[in-house]
């Protein structure tokens, strides 16, 4: 009971229902949600810290960033739910709120979609300068196993190369990424190897245009570092895999290096091994093997993840 009424006082206040409207619509920093409802970094602070302590939102330190999100909690997202749906959807302070996160947002990929434009050309050999791609190209083929793939879908596909590695081992296989530019080395790459039942498409990770249950197999390597909203793009990621699939994922452990988001356009530095595994079981998805890479002369590691979509976890 105090629990609830802890979270009830967190969110009773103008402001706060602000900020808990707007992280519905995904994760935001510190410094992202002033701009959205334009008040002081200290306020907003204040105000976060009320609804951490309330567990109504969690937060996520990386570097001199911190990220903000909804809690995941079963019973509390309920709640949330309903404080939310309860808004009125024609107030003048929501509707402005989500115009300034869209236009946040739209600046946001426009710098991104200025760096893979910039760097398609060079992209393999970028994607390998911290940690050797065969290393990991040959882990995450050993957490494939043998099993027949019908259908292979590799999000952020960017210039093909996860397709290009597995893409033969698949009956069919489809890579989805934003950007043209690495689309159109892509399709180069599957024209000169004359993979036949490899293709490329045009489409956003969060929004993938497959049906329910289609995948055996969703790679997303190197690719949730770089997204606003990881969360959503696991959620699609479960949504397009079959009962008795798997979503595997290779991507940067938590590191420091704050450069790599001034100089290569990553959002987030890494991933924890236990915000990974909340964030596959919010998808729907069951957690399996975790391992890790290492490299000399390198803080980086790469951690990969392989998770199952499970016949009950269509049913939840």
């Amino acid at each position: 009971m105090e629990s609830l009424l802890s979270a009830l006082r967190a969110a009773g206040e103008p402001t706060r229902l602000r900020i808990l409207a707007i992280l519905a619509l995904g994760e935001l920093t510190v410094s992202e949600l002033t701009q959205v409802l334009l008040q002081s970094q200290p306020r907003i602070s204040r105000h976060l810290k009320l609804l951490a302590d309330a567990g109504l939102v969690l937060r996520y330190p990386e570097g001199s960033w911190v990220f903000y999100r909804l809690h995941e909690n079963a019973a509390l997202s309920e709640l949330l739910g309903e404080i939310i749906a309860s808004l009125p959807e024609g107030d003048h302070d929501l509707q402005r709120d989500r115009e300034r996160l869209a236009e946040v947002r739209a600046e946001r990929a426009k710098r991104a979609q200025d760096y893979f434009a910039a760097n398609a050309a060079q992209w393999d050999n970028l994607r390998a300068h911290h940690i050797p791609e065969t290393a990991i190209e040959e882990r995450m083929a050993e957490l494939l196993g043998g099993e027949a793939i019908d259908l292979l879908v590799d999000l952020g596909t960017g210039t093909g190369r996860m397709l290009e590695i597995f893409g033969p081992r698949a009956g069919r296989a489809v890579g989805f990424d934003i950007s043209p530019d690495m689309l159109t080395i892509a399709r180069a790459k599957i024209d000169e190897t004359g993979a036949e039942n490899c293709q490329v498409r045009q489409g956003d990770c969060a929004n993938v245009p497959l049906e329910d249950g289609t995948a055996d197999i969703v790679i997303l390597h190197q690719v949730l570092h770089f997204l606003d909203d990881p969360q959503r793009a696991l959620n699609e990621a479960a949504r397009i895999t079959k009962p008795g699939g798997a979503v595997l994922i290779a991507d940067f452990g938590p590191h420091e290096m704050e450069s790599l988001r001034d100089e290569h356009a990553h959002r987030r530095l890494g991933f924890a091994e236990e915000e990974m595994h909340a964030m596959l079981v919010a998808a729907g998805l069951a957690p399996k093997t975790t391992d890790t890479l290492n490299a000399k002369g390198t803080p980086l590691t790469v951690a990969m993840w392989q998770a199952d979509k499970t016949i009950r976890s269509t049913e939840l």
